[in-house]
């Protein structure tokens, strides 16, 4: 599996309904309120052969209320 986290920057007074329907789809395995630029943070496992990016696009980005996303992949755990 491969650890991804995606930051997800929401339209103003939305971010509890994304948060909402974000944890009804049961696709991650963590998910954060955040500071800064971004409103949320989610961590997800996605199987190696499966496009990280269509997956992404697929079960993330038709949340209504979602304004922008960061990915952040990662290599190994220390």
């Amino acid at each position: 599996m491969q650890c991804v986290f995606v930051q997800i920057r929401c339209k103003p007074g939305t971010t509890y309904k994304v948060a909402d329907e974000i944890a009804l789809r049961e696709i991650h395995s963590s998910l954060f309120s955040t500071s800064g630029e971004f409103d949320l943070m989610m961590q997800i496992f996605v199987p190696k052969d499966v496009d990280i990016g269509k997956f992404i696009n697929d079960n993330v980005l038709d949340i209504e209320g979602i304004e922008r996303t960061l990915t952040t992949i990662t290599f190994k755990a220390f």
